[in-house]
C-alpha cells in the first residue's frame, strides 16, 4: 500500500517549529509492514488542496497532520470535504466536549471554537484525549468526478505532537491495522537489534542466505554501537527467515522486536527481580537517563551517582585517593572502585560504573576516547572491569560509553 503524509502549517516551513512528524509516523507505521513513500510540507492555505489532489491518485493510505483548530487558517477539515464531495455536519457530542471542556479550564468559549465540531459525512471520529481538536478517519469512497476511482484511507490528525502521537498509537495503528487484515494486503515486518558487531559483519553472516529466499525484503541499518537487520515478508517467510538469523546472530542479538538496549535490560532485570544503581563519570547521567526513561523502571533502579570530581569519587564512592593518584581517575582500578562503591552505597545487586577520556583535551594525558566501564555484581569475585576506545566527538563518545557499560550487564544477565 503506497503510504503518503502531508503536514501542514507555515510555521513548520518558516523554521518556527521543527517537524518531527515524519520520523515518528514512519516508525510507527512499519511495524504494520507499511512504509512512508512520500512524504510533503506545505503552508496554510491554497498549497494544501493542491498536495491533496495530487496524492488522491496516487496513494492507498494519506495521513495529514495540522489544520483542525479553530482559527482563520485551519482548513484542512474543509477541503478535505470539498475534495471528497462530503459535506460537513456539527457533531453534537464533539461541541458538548468542547464546552465542557472549556468551562472546565474557566477560559471563555468562542464561536469559532465549535468549528472544531464539524465532521464530513462518512467520517470516524477520534477522540483527542490531549487537546480540543478530534481527530478523523475518512474511508475509502467514490472520488467526485471520477466514480471509477476511490479515495485512499484519510486520516486528519492534529499538529501538536502532544496531541498526535498518543492519538495515532493508541487510536490510529488499531484502525490500520484492520483495515490491512480485513484487506488482506498486511505485509510483516521484523527488527532484528544486534550489538557489539558492525553492520558489513551483520550482512555477511546472514546476507548470502537471506538474499536467496524468494518474497523476503531485507535492509540494515547502522547506528551508534548498534544494527538493525530488517526483513519484510508473508508470516511463512518470515518463519523460514529467523531459523538463519538466530543462530548467526546469538552472540550479538539484543532483541527480536526493535526494542532498545534499555528496554530489555529493565524488563530482564524485573524478570530476574534484581536490582541497579550506576556510578558515572565521563557520561555525566546518561546512564541514569536510559535506564530511567523506560516505563518501569521504577521497580529495579535504585539511584544514580554522578561523581565527575575527584573528591565525589573519594567520598561518595569510597575511592581511595592513593588509587587515583597512582593509576588516574580514567584506570580499570578506579573503575572497579567505583561499581564496587556504588553497589556498597545503594544497596542494588549491581552497579555500573564509567570513567573515560571524552575530549577533545585530555586531562590526564590519556589518549582522547579511553574508556573504562565496570560491572559490580556481589557475587564476591573483583568488578569486571573492560576497557574500549571510542575515538570521537564529546557526545558520541558519552553515548557510545553507556551503550558499552549498558552491553556489560547485558551480557552478565544474558550468562546468568
Amino acid at each position: 500500500m503506497n503510504v503518503e503524509i502531508i503536514n501542514t502549517g507555515t510555521e513548520l516551513l518558516l523554521g518556527n517549529v521543527t517537524n518531527t512528524h515524519l520520523a515518528f509516523l514512519g516508525q510507527g507505521l512499519f511495524p504494520l509492514g507499511l512504509r512512508v513513500d512520500r512524504q510533503v510540507c506545505v503552508p496554510d492555505g491554497a498549497a494544501i488542496r493542491d498536495a491533496l489532489t495530487e496524492t488522491f491518485g496516487r496513494a492507498g493510505l494519506v495521513l495529514v497532520t495540522g489544520g483542525l483548530g479553530p482559527t482563520s487558517d485551519d482548513i484542512t477539515r474543509d477541503l478535505i470535504a470539498d475534495l471528497l464531495g462530503r459535506p460537513l455536519a456539527e457533531d453534537p457530542q464533539i461541541l458538548h466536549r468542547l464546552k465542557a471542556y472549556f468551562r472546565k479550564v474557566n477560559r471563555p468559549f468562542m464561536d469559532s471554537i465549535a468549528r472544531q465540531a464539524q465532521v464530513p459525512a462518512g467520517a470516524t471520529v477520534i477522540d483527542n484525549e490531549h487537546g480540543t481538536a478530534p481527530g478523523l478517519y475518512l474511508p475509502p469512497g467514490p472520488l467526485p468526478g471520477d466514480p471509477g476511482k476511490s479515495s485512499p484511507h484519510v486520516f486528519l490528525l492534529p499538529g501538536p505532537p502532544r496531541e498526535l502521537r498518543p492519538m495515532f498509537t493508541d487510536k490510529v495503528v488499531p484502525i490500520i491495522n484492520d483495515f490491512l487484515q480485513a484487506e488482506g494486503s498486511r505485509p510483516f515486518c521484523r527488527i532484528y537489534r544486534a550489538i557489539g558487531i558492525g553492520e558489513s559483519q551483520v550482512e555477511a553472516l546472514v546476507g548470502p542466505s537471506l538474499e536467496a529466499m524468494a518474497g523476503l525484503e531485507i535492509g540494515y541499518c547502522a547506528r551508534l554501537g548498534e544494527v538493525d537487520l530488517r526483513l519484510i515478508g508473508t508470516a511463512d517467510v518470515l518463519e523460514r527467515a529467523e531459523g538463519i538469523v538466530l543462530p548467526a546472530l546469538q552472540p550479538y542479538l539484543l532483541s527480536r522486536d526493535g526494542k532498545s538496549l534499555e528496554e530489555v535490560l529493565i524488563g530482564r532485570l524485573r524478570e530476574d527481580g534484581k536490582t541497579i544503581s550506576v556510578a558515572e563519570s565521563c557520561t555525566g547521567g546518561l546512564l541514569a537517563h536510559r535506564l530511567t526513561n523506560v516505563s518501569g523502571a521504577s521497580a529495579v533502579f535504585i539511584a544514580g551517582l554522578i561523581t565527575y570530581a575527584y573528591r565525589a569519587k573519594s567520598s561518595l564512592l569510597k575511592v581511595d585517593p592513593a588509587l587515583i593518584e597512582q593509576h588516574g581517575a580514567v584506570s580499570a582500578p578506579v573503575a572497579g572502585m567505583m561499581a564496587a562503591g556504588a553497589r556498597e552505597a545503594t544497596g542494588s545487586d549491581y552497579a555500573l560504573a564509567t570513567t573515560g577520556e571524552a575530549g577533545p583535551e585530555s586531562g590526564e594525558g590519556k589518549p582522547v576516547g579511553t574508556l573504562f566501564v565496570a560491572l559490580a555484581d556481589g557475587s564476591g569475585a573483583p568488578p569486571t572491569v573492560e576497557e574500549h576506545f571510542f575515538p570521537t566527538d564529546r557526545e558520541a563518545f558519552k553515548f557510545r560509553a553507556s551503550q558499552a557499560a549498558l552491553d556489560l550487564l547485558r551480557r552478565k544477565t544474558l550468562k546468568g
